[in-house]
């Protein structure tokens, strides 16, 4: 079995800010440690995934800045979309490279920016999704277990009673949730939060946009003798200006009856915002995560990032700040998602320096 890892690194992360920039966004940051989000990806696929056989699907933006980040990866893997497209377009541009190397090899389409810790049931669970994938010709995708009512993520409904050697048949997709929807999924115990992971051979995927996304299918079709040459950059634009921008969830997975889950056995977060950063750091025993040359004083459960100037803090709890050379986020843990109206503002402003 052939297997070729797709990682999908195209997002902003405009819920970092002012840390994530359009030119070094979340997934290229080291939040934990000196290790990129991205980096860590990579990394976990050793032993299963040969450097060769791992694609970056990015934007041109940040194309240069990744070559920098994985130098074990060819830089003729690491392919730039001219324009922001969605998944269901990275999907179907990776599928076809794959395809014309291999039309049968498995594809692990992963996210760049998620935190998983437990690598040796990660990859045991994508061996098990891959060799499922490969004898069945199915569209694999990985459940997480919910642990608590998170209504920020989209979660997967599975038929319980289709239960095969742990792998289910998908029910339904849905949105992520209201607090009360959220807590009737976590009852219902047949919902599972959607990692965004996926696995599948090049053939079937390429075989389920044709029939749910022709438009789409008929593009890559034609991009595909470019593959490799000279004309690729070329054919590559004039393909995703005929596109439409739509996810692979939309697209395909909610239409499609070939999608099947396997419950992850690894601990997994999406690492979405501060506060999620917050969450997963080491904290003192005031309940305060520090980075850099921090007081604090009579401050409690807040998250403070300043590694290139002194910042004390005082008197206040529940706070994300954020110190940067060039700028400063001081906002309540609660309200951590709503960072990205800041780059909203500062695109709206021209205030592209910050941006």
């Amino acid at each position: 079995m052939n297997i070729y890892a797709i990682i999908m690194a195209g997002g902003v992360g405009s819920r970092f800010w002012p840390r994530s920039r359009e030119k070094k966004p979340k997934q290229l940051i080291n939040l934990f440690d000196h290790q990129s989000l991205i980096g860590k990806t990579v990394e976990r696929l050793k032993g299963i995934v040969p450097p060769e056989n791992i694609i970056v699907v990015t934007n041109i933006h940040q194309a240069k800045a990744i070559e920098a980040e994985l130098p074990g990866v060819p830089k003729e893997n690491i392919i730039a979309e001219p324009y922001g497209r969605n998944t269901a377009a990275c999907v179907a541009l990776s599928a076809t490279i794959v395809a014309a190397r291999d039309p049968e090899a498995v594809c692990l389409v992963l996210p760049a920016d998620h935190l998983i810790n437990d690598i040796q049931s990660y990859q045991a669970d994508l061996m098990k999704a891959a060799e499922y994938a490969s004898s069945n010709s199915g569209l694999v995708t990985l459940g997480i277990t919910p642990t608590r009512p998170e209504t920020g993520y989209g979660y997967i409904q599975i038929d319980t009673s289709s239960d095969e050697s742990g792998v289910c048949r998908v029910s339904t997709f849905a949105e992520k949730p209201n607090y009360a929807t959220a807590v009737r999924f976590l009852q219902a115990g047949d919902f599972l939060w959607n990692s965004g992971m996926f696995i599948w051979k090049a053939s079937v995927i390429l075989e389920e946009i044709a029939i749910f996304l022709p438009e789409l299918g008929a593009q890559m079709k034609a991009l595909a003798p470019a593959i490799g040459t000279e004309q690729f950059t070329k054919a590559l634009e004039k393909a995703y200006s005929m596109v439409k921008s739509i996810s692979i969830d939309y697209g395909i997975m909610e239409k499609s009856h070939r999608v099947f889950l396997i419950r992850a056995s690894f601990d997994w977060s999406d690492v979405g915002s501060w506060e999620e950063v917050y969450q997963l750091s080491e904290k003192d025993e005031k309940g305060n995560a520090k980075v850099g040359d921090v007081f604090t004083g009579m401050t409690h459960d807040s998250y403070i990032y300043s590694p290139n100037k002194f910042t004390s803090v005082i008197g206040v709890d529940n706070l994300i700040i954020i110190n940067t050379d060039d700028a400063l986020l001081v906002c309540r843990r609660d309200q951590a998602q709503e960072v990205k109206q800041i780059v909203d503002f500062l695109k709206h402003n021209n205030k592209n320096e910050l941006l």
